[in-house]
């Protein structure tokens, strides 16, 4: 089985990736963007997804995330997911 993109995965290598976002059911309409307390999600511009609209993306290299998920609660695609890394 191919390997998905990193921002759709949940892990990918030793990177933890608490957010994912389907790109194909993202409509952009940036409400995530607005909803993340700590700025992790951008609409991006440079892409367009097989419905034509520019999705969001989750950018956290500095692991801020709080699993707050209030992006998920606010997306009304439910195109957001939220995974949190076990303890060990």
């Amino acid at each position: 089985m191919k390997k998905e993109k990193a921002e759709l995965s949940v892990c990918s290598g030793e990177l933890f990736i608490p957010v994912r976002i389907n790109q194909d059911l993202c409509k952009g309409c940036g409400l995530c963007v607005a909803a993340c307390p700590k700025n992790l999600i951008r609409l991006c511009t440079l892409e367009v997804n097989k419905k034509g609209y520019h999705p969001a993306r989750f950018e956290d290299p500095n692991g801020m995330c709080i699993y707050c998920a209030q992006c998920a609660v606010m997306c009304p695609d439910v195109a957001i997911e939220i995974f949190r890394q076990l303890e060990e």
